[in-house]
């Protein structure tokens, strides 16, 4: 199949690409089909593509990349919807947003698919993880040494 994306042109998928939300995600409930793309030039992010909606696509990361010891507590029947045979099947991803001049990624509720059978879930943890987790800035990771 085609689909045609207001960020990314037109691209072809396969039906096996495609991950199913069968309750779509928090405030995009029409939404149940998504393609994982990879980005070209930063190896960090991908892209959650809406197949419903071309105009939507959504910036994702893996959140232990940036805090790595990031884990979280979820109910069971949380998780029951994604039909997890083993722990190593779920790939957890976090949204990424920009508010004003800072990147700030969504460690409330977090994206879990089973990457095996292509479901996914958006849940809300029962930790306490900030909604949004402000991440360094490229500058003030740099720091002078001589």
């Amino acid at each position: 199949m085609n689909i045609s994306t207001t960020r990314f042109g037109s691209i072809r998928l396969e039906t096996r690409d495609l991950f199913t939300f069968p309750a779509g995600l928090i405030g995009l409930a029409d939404c149940r089909d998504w393609a994982l793309l990879s980005d070209g030039s930063n190896d960090a992010l991908a892209w959650l593509q809406s197949v419903e909606r071309p105009e939507t696509a959504l910036a994702v990361v893996s959140p232990r990349r940036f805090v790595p010891d990031y884990r979280f507590r979820a109910y069971r029947s949380e998780l029951a919807p994604l039909e997890l045979a083993d722990i190593e099947e779920a790939y957890v991803l976090s949204i990424v947003s920009q508010n004003v001049d800072e990147l700030t990624l969504n460690l409330k509720a977090p994206i879990v698919v089973n990457v095996r059978n292509r479901v996914g879930r958006q849940i809300v943890v029962n930790d306490d993880h900030p909604l949004q987790y402000v991440l360094p800035s490229p500058s003030s990771r740099l720091k002078k040494i001589a």
